[in-house]
């Protein structure tokens, strides 16, 4: 003998059903919010008008030949810089540290030159991912680093 299906059970498995997708779009609209920070770009029309001239940017500072080097060491964020001719010394080193998923207010990175084209963070970085834009200035040249610490 055989169970018929009744517009109660259809009721019950429509209900189920949706109850289920709500569920989940709840709960991935909550973990969205939670993990998201913020905007990539403020104005997307803004930033695609100044794109060619960061591109332009971008090959201009390659052709000083500089080569860079981001790391952690013991809570401090070491930059090391050379050119064609060895060692870059005597640059202005900066950086500013933010959290991907905006969980922390952005730090603000001075550095001291420690020899040898070396420079390192006056102030410690707490533990954790960092994406960290270094400003790199000596002279009349410019150059600028992303780099994601974790």
């Amino acid at each position: 003998m055989t169970k018929r299906i009744t517009g109660r059970h259809m009721t019950f498995v429509f209900i189920a059903f949706f109850g289920v997708v709500i569920a989940v779009n709840v709960t991935m609209a909550v973990f969205a919010s939670r993990t998201f920070g913020g905007t990539v770009v403020d104005n997307s029309y803004v930033a695609s008008q100044s794109f060619n001239a960061w591109l332009d940017e971008a090959e201009r500072q390659e052709r000083y030949g500089w080569t860079t080097d981001v790391a952690r060491s013991g809570g401090y964020v070491e930059v090391s810089i050379g050119s064609r001719s060895g060692p870059l010394g005597a640059a202005t080193v900066t950086a500013v540290a933010t959290h991907p998923l905006g969980g922390a207010e952005p730090v603000t990175l001075s550095f001291a030159e420690i020899g040898g084209g070396r420079y390192r963070s006056r102030e410690r970085l707490a533990a954790g991912r960092w994406i960290t834009r270094v400003e790199i200035v000596h002279g009349d040249r410019r150059r600028r680093v992303l780099v994601d610490l974790s």
